[in-house]
């Protein structure tokens, strides 16, 4: 084995090229070859912590979920990568650039696997040389996408998505401190206490029986919405649906307790004893993420329900001995974003502080912030009735660039086109259907009835992207959060004291969950205040990367403790 020779930035591609063997590509600036490196997968690990410990290179990986995680469990880390397959899904779509990346199925996402994927099972499309030649040529390809941008936004985006990709197996590999003793705790308080074989929580049991007197029914199955909506309908209660917030709006003694049933029967079956016998293993909880899993760029999971952790179970999220959390979020990060992108100065003065909805209020464009968040949220969302419709004109008049932003996005989105985050993450074009349905509503002799169906699509697709470019642009600001407390959290010394964990984050202040606009740190306590200090800065270096030096606040509500519980 040979090191790469000391110079510039180096760029080297990682690839599998058959079982147990890769082959390292060196590549110049100009993205052209310079050297190969055959590897063993015995070797493989101590050549890639020797070559990130002397260069600091920019991996080029197929994709992090595939290559990464299993340099991890190995105790190897790296610090920049360029991800093919993330960054293919936004070149392959951006209206940034005349011509877009040609879409590949080679480079299309996997669907991701719950079980720990394999280094070395990665060759369905390409293996030997022409594994090289594809993973070279799709890298150009997207170098050359990159470049033709008018400004520097691609680049930051992809590196971002990039970063996010390695932050993601970091994550997974880190686990999620968890408590099974107070999670099991909080489920006997809730539930009940546990079943033995099968069954139901004692608690659950007394409700549905109270439930079902009240429904005179002593063997109706609760779970079974068509048999309960039968039962409901004997009783008087007429709904369409077993929904909340249908339920909630009727009158009736059974109305409670079903709600109180529903709920429990939610965390029984998400987050109950099966979910932690599944997903919490030697103290750690290890979801599986997929970094822009949601077409605004927002992550998804496929697997542990990470992003759906109801309230009630964060206590359980508890420090190691010697270790605390620090558990910092952002206020309405997304119309923070929107008065930014706008450049509109008086919604940016509304959100100075901790509480934009209550800068609403002051700037006398409603009267509490009750009324605020439904403006707000309103005009990113589309709303036309309600109360929020009825107060989104206001907005208008006092943030008339904010309004125009979204307005021209919802106008663009129904009439079939496409809009962009702030960085050049664009919208999919609608469907086929819609596409045909928008046409047959324009014709002379159009039915009235395609006519109106089309308006009402066209409505609905351009709230789509009316809230895209909002929650987009927000989505890139996390992710680019993210990257920078990384950054940061790698220039905090180890600690040599006995570690509690095991892995390449045993003795290092890491990143342990991230949920949209929200982190989690595991720190040890000496350097809890230090770890602190780097979300800020992170926070503060995130927002001036997008919006250079627009004088918009994005506070954060961060503490340092044992526990999550808010």
């Amino acid at each position: 084995m040979t090191l790469p020779a000391p110079g510039a930035e180096r760029r080297i591609a990682l690839i599998s090229v058959a079982p147990q063997e890769y082959v390292a590509v060196e590549l110049d600036g100009n993205a052209e070859e310079q050297s190969r490196t055959q590897l063993r997968a015995d070797d493989l690990a101590e050549w890639v912590a020797a070559v990130e410990a002397a260069e600091a290179p920019r991996w080029i990986l197929r994709t992090a979920a595939e290559t990464y995680a299993s340099l991890l469990r190995d105790g190897v880390r790296i610090g920049r990568s360029h991800d093919l397959v993330l960054c293919h899904a936004i070149l392959r779509d951006t209206a940034s650039v005349t011509a877009p990346l040609p879409a590949s199925a080679g480079w299309e996402r996997r669907e991701p696997a719950v079980a720990i994927p394999s280094l070395f099972d990665v060759f369905e499309e390409a293996s030997g040389d022409e594994a090289i030649d594809t993973t070279l040529d799709q890298y150009r390809a997207q170098r050359d996408v990159i470049a033709a941008a008018p400004d520097g936004r691609l680049t930051l985006l992809c590196a971002a998505e990039s970063a996010g990709g390695l932050i993601a197996e970091e994550m997974r590999v880190a686990g999620l401190p968890w408590d099974e003793a107070v999670h099991d705790a909080i489920l006997t308080e809730t539930l009940g206490t546990r079943p033995v074989a099968g069954g139901l929580p004692s608690r659950m049991v007394e409700i549905g029986d109270r439930v079902r007197e009240l429904l005179g029914d002593a063997t109706l199955h609760l779970d079974s919405q068509q048999k309960l909506l039968r039962a409901l309908h004997r009783v008087g209660v007429q709904v369409e649906s077993t929904g909340r917030w249908e339920l909630a709006e009727h009158d009736h003694p059974v109305i409670e307790p079903l709600l109180a049933y529903k709920k429990l029967s939610r965390l029984l079956s998400a987050n109950g004893w099966a979910w932690l016998a599944e997903w919490v293993h030697e103290g750690r909880f290890r979801p599986v993420y997929i970094p822009g899993g949601v077409v605004t760029g927002r992550w998804a999971s496929a697997g542990g329900g990470a992003l759906q952790l109801p309230r009630s179970l964060r206590p359980a999220v508890r420090a190691d001995p010697g270790w605390t959390l620090v558990v910092a979020d952002v206020a309405q990060l997304e119309p923070r974003m929107l008065a930014a992108m706008a450049s509109d100065e008086a919604m940016a003065r509304a959100a100075q502080g901790s509480d934009l909805y209550a800068g609403v209020v002051a700037s006398g464009a409603v009267a509490t912030r009750e009324e605020a968040k439904y403006a707000v949220l309103g005009a990113m969302y589309g709303a036309t009735t309600g109360d929020s419709g009825r107060l989104v004109p206001r907005l208008r008049k006092v943030y008339p660039r904010a309004m125009a932003l979204v307005d021209a996005a919802a106008r663009t989105g129904e009439d079939g086109g496409i809009v962009s985050t702030w960085l050049g993450r664009s919208s999919p074009r609608p469907s086929g259907e819609w596409m045909r349905l928008q046409a047959e509503a324009t014709g002379a002799d159009a039915d009235p009835a395609v006519v109106a169906l089309a308006r009402r699509r066209a409505r609905d697709w351009g709230r789509f992207t009316r809230n895209f470019v909002v929650q987009g642009t927000a989505a890139e600001w996390s992710l680019i959060w993210l990257a920078e407390i990384r950054h940061r959290l790698q220039q905090i010394p180890e600690v040599f004291a006995e570690a509690t964990a095991s892995g390449p984050f045993a003795r290092v202040p890491h990143l342990a969950f991230f949920l949209h606009d929200e982190v989690i740190l595991h720190v040890p306590q000496e350097h809890a205040d230090a770890a602190a200090e780097a979300v800020r800065d992170a926070a503060a270096t995130a927002t001036t990367r997008l919006f250079g030096s627009f004088p918009i606040d994005v506070p954060l509500d961060l503490r340092i403790a044992e526990s999550a519980e808010k």
